[in-house]
């Protein structure tokens, strides 16, 4: 077995701040624009939940990519080109995410998309995108098999050029939340459970093959069904089990009432899960006993890194209703790659779009690298973000603390 370190690094990223301007505009509809007025329209097209129970994330994708988009028309940062959104809700259904991604390979103005939030969804979307040249740039999904293939744990192959993603992946996550859960926690037995999806399956997947290789024992297994809300007999099974801790690859409308009813038990565990469950909703649903809870999320905690703190300020100063949630700076950072490639093609041709503005926009995104929101935002030869940094979070005083940043190697 090889040796698998987890390096602890602090939450203060030394990566240049991307300088952000402040948008007036308060605009919070479907579709938007803003800037100095004239020249070229060029949409982004955003896919997320934008009703439903994830919403609360996918609102957060939406304004962020706004933000991001007005910062640029407020800039002047692409001579000549005026950025707008289109967003589409995708209700976190891979069925909904596959009609959006056709609806807006139909746009011709549509030159880029930020989104999906899930990696179900993702699934459905990469081959429509695909096929029109298309780039998408995912803020979230985790999921290795969307970059590196279905069998990517014995040979990694990139199926989908025109999809990139700003988060790193569950190969990464999982294994990251074992050796906290095992090395730092000092839990040595766990109960997993998933929802069957393929986020859920695969998070859980991943951090249960690292934590039985660092000694640890799985008591116990289970999957839920994500469309109920009655997980009496599955929290009586874990605490038979014995075990002392839970793993649940999943998301936080299944994972806050989970957690509430195992502890309804009596059984004393903490619940831990991925950033499918970071959000303020699980403490909500989880209620009082939810304390010592754990969530790992992709990179460092935004407000403490000094690239994102005008980023922060900008997002509160343009008036948006709902919060920018977990993977707001990854959103704004997947939107300025759309916008930096644009550039680059724009340049490249004299400054002005040419026609088949599509292709050479995602073979841009290859090579785009620049200083963003979370840190360096640059790509492999997969698509992945090169950034690979996480974070685990725990529930104190009714909130989530970030307790460990870090970086696993395998």
């Amino acid at each position: 077995m090889r040796q698998r370190s987890l390096i602890a690094i602090t939450a203060a990223l030394a990566a240049g701040a991307l300088t952000l301007t402040a948008c007036g505009s308060r605009d919070n509809g479907k579709s938007s624009d803003s800037g100095s007025g004239g020249g070229t329209s060029v949409t982004i097209g955003v896919d997320a939940p934008l009703t439903g129970d994830l919403s609360a994330l996918g609102l957060g994708i939406k304004n962020s990519v706004d933000l991001a988009a007005k910062t640029a028309n407020k800039q002047n940062y692409v001579k000549g080109v005026t950025f707008k959104i289109e967003a589409l809700d995708d209700q976190a259904q891979p069925s909904s995410g596959q009609q959006n991604a056709s609806k807006l390979v139909a746009d011709n103005g549509v030159l880029g998309v930020v989104g999906p939030l899930n990696s179900s969804v993702a699934e459905s979307m990469q081959k429509v995108f695909d096929d029109a040249k298309l780039v998408e740039v995912s803020p979230a999904n985790t999921n290795p098999a969307l970059t590196q293939g279905p069998d990517w744990q014995k040979t990694k192959a990139r199926t989908y050029k025109s999809y990139f993603r700003t988060a790193t992946t569950d190969a990464i996550q999982g294994p990251f939340a074992a050796q906290y859960v095992y090395n730092d926690s000092k839990k040595k037995k766990v109960f997993v459970i998933d929802d069957k999806k393929t986020y859920g399956a695969g998070l859980a997947a991943t951090f249960t093959e690292e934590f039985k290789k660092l000694g640890g024992t799985v008591v116990g297994t289970e999957h839920i069904n994500p469309d109920t809300k009655d997980f009496s007999a599955v929290a009586t099974k874990v605490k038979n089990s014995g075990a002392e801790v839970v793993y649940y690859g999943g998301e936080y409308p299944q994972a806050g009432p989970l957690s509430k009813q195992i502890k309804a038990t009596g059984a004393k565990v903490p619940v831990v899960g991925g950033d499918g469950i970071f959000d303020p909703t699980f403490i909500k649903l989880a209620g009082a006993n939810s304390t010592g809870d754990l969530a790992t999320s992709v990179g460092a905690p935004v407000e403490q890194l000094p690239s994102a703190k005008e980023f922060v300020a900008n997002y509160k100063d343009a008036g948006y209703k709902e919060e920018y949630a977990a993977y707001g700076g990854y959103s704004y950072d997947s939107a300025w790659a759309i916008i930096e490639a644009v550039k680059k093609v724009v340049e490249d041709n004299g400054g002005k779009l040419p026609s088949d503005a599509r292709a050479k926009v995602t073979a841009a995104m290859q090579n785009v690298s620049f200083d963003g929101v979370t840190g360096k935002v640059s790509f492999d030869e997969f698509g992945d973000a090169t950034n690979k940094q996480l974070t685990v979070y725990a529930v104190e005083n009714g909130a989530w603390k970030p307790v460990k940043s870090g970086t696993y190697t395998g």
